[in-house]
């Protein structure tokens, strides 16, 4: 072989190895699933207009505000605790069986919390469509599953079922709604309970089919679950409620007859999204593996892996940036009959990539036992959009975009530095032995 082959073979491995295992399986659920989120909207709009669409609008942004935010924490701490166990070769069965429980718990809470605040939310958010708040409801239900399951099949490093889950996700909800609209099916009522019904297909596939199995072991303690559990969830419900702050804000401030107007800007907001949604693939890879490196006190491959990754979502997020600015108005026009300008594009795709670069920051400091200082870091990034909301401008749209932007910058201004303190005290740590990330907080 020619010394020039040896030496592409070699950048080609380099290139792979700056991507987690599990990228591509994951990523080609998540393209399904970032694919059909779009045709759904489209469909829906199609099926019902602009306007009737808008409580589903409402629906969508404040389920994918309340599932992540309290069963992400859930998928990160079972697919952390899976990985680290099996880092150390032992049996993950108790580890498993104790974050069901919690799970279950959480969802309980937040259907009976619906349940009470009924009222408001249907009245506030959802045009007085009762049904759609009992469609929260059972998003809960199935979005929990879902996100156990991801948590699951990402700690025992089935990729592949982790992927097919997402993308089936998606894709049973666009037949589904294909097909009602292709029957002439108008009804508001009717798909709202299938977006919020077709999670739970894919993931009884994957458990009747036998693919997630693992073996008991050692007794877990709460404590192997929960000792950061409360700074996780913290942090998850404030960035989950920050990605999905601006169709809200908007829906919640402006003319309740304009209903128009949120559709527009949740098609915007959509469309900017697009490398989040190819970075989704990344994180749900990347806590496990950066996990096992920290599990096993590898600190200078932990810093390597992560360098090479900051420079890939640096790149997906300018790549989206500036395709925003040159043809975002064009395609959403395209695809959503437009009502949207190039400066709220660009400006909310600005903020989608900086929002992305906190996310990964985050991730790493997740791996390092850092959970107090990533719910410090969305804390003070909610609070700095609940400002920004209010006194950045008279405008509408503007005072949303600004606010997304200054928040996202805010987060990953203090993901950076706290990064950064808690690289440095774990060198200091172990010049004197192995480092012990479980003392880091």
């Amino acid at each position: 072989m020619s010394q020039q082959s040896i030496d592409e073979s070699s950048a080609t491995d380099r290139k792979r190895d700056a991507i987690p295992e599990g990228t591509f399986s994951i990523g080609t659920g998540l393209l399904i699933a970032g694919v059909t989120i779009y045709i759904f909207f489209k469909i829906g709009q199609q099926a019902l207009g602009q306007e009737k669409f808008k409580p589903l609008v409402s629906l969508w942004f404040v389920m994918f505000a309340i599932a992540p935010g309290f069963f992400l924490p859930v998928e990160q701490e079972l697919s952390r605790a899976v990985a680290h166990r099996r880092a150390l070769n032992h049996g993950v069965g108790p580890v498993v069986k104790k974050v069901a429980l919690l799970g279950l718990s959480i969802a309980i809470f937040l259907v009976v919390l619906i349940a009470a605040l009924s009222p408001l939310i249907t009245g506030d958010l959802f045009e007085n469509n009762l049904i759609v708040t009992v469609s929260l409801m059972i998003a809960i239900c199935t979005y929990g599953l879902l996100y156990f399951t991801k948590g699951l099949s990402s700690g025992l490093g089935k990729f592949g079922d982790y992927g097919f889950i997402v993308g089936a996700d998606g894709a049973i909800r666009v037949v589904a709604c294909a097909i009602l609209l292709a029957i002439g099916v108008t009804q508001l009522t009717t798909y709202a309970l299938v977006i919020v019904i077709t999670p739970i297909i894919g993931v009884t596939i994957v458990f009747m089919a036998g693919r997630l199995r693992w073996h008991d072991g050692p007794d877990a303690t709460w404590s192997e679950i929960t000792e950061n559990l409360v700074w996780l969830l913290g942090g998850s419900i404030f960035a989950a409620a920050l990605v999905n702050a601006g169709p809200i804000t908007v829906d919640l401030v402006g003319e309740k007859s304009d209903a128009i107007r949120v559709t527009q800007f949740g098609n915007a907001v959509l469309l900017t999204r697009v490398p989040l949604f190819l970075f989704q693939a990344i994180q749900a890879a990347l806590l496990p593996r950066l996990a096992r490196l920290a599990a096993r006190g590898d600190l200078d491959e932990f810093k390597v892996k992560f360098k090479k990754l900051v420079t890939l979502v640096v790149g997906v997020g300018l790549l989206g940036s500036i395709g925003a600015f040159l043809i975002g108005p064009y395609v959403l026009e395209l695809v959503y009959e437009g009502g949207i300008d190039r400066r709220t594009m660009t400006l909310l795709a600005l903020a989608s990539a900086i929002y992305m670069m906190a996310l990964a920051i985050a991730q790493a400091i997740i791996a390092l036992n850092g959970h107090r200082h990533v719910a410090l870091g969305w804390v003070l990034a909610f609070a700095s959009y609940v400002i920004c909301a209010w006194k950045a401008s008279d405008e509408l749209f503007l005072r949303v975009e600004v606010a997304l932007v200054v928040s996202s910058a805010v987060g990953l201004a203090s993901f950076g530095l706290s990064l950064k303190s808690i690289l440095r005290a774990s060198t200091r740590s172990s010049g004197r032995g192995a480092p012990s990330f479980r003392s880091i907080d």
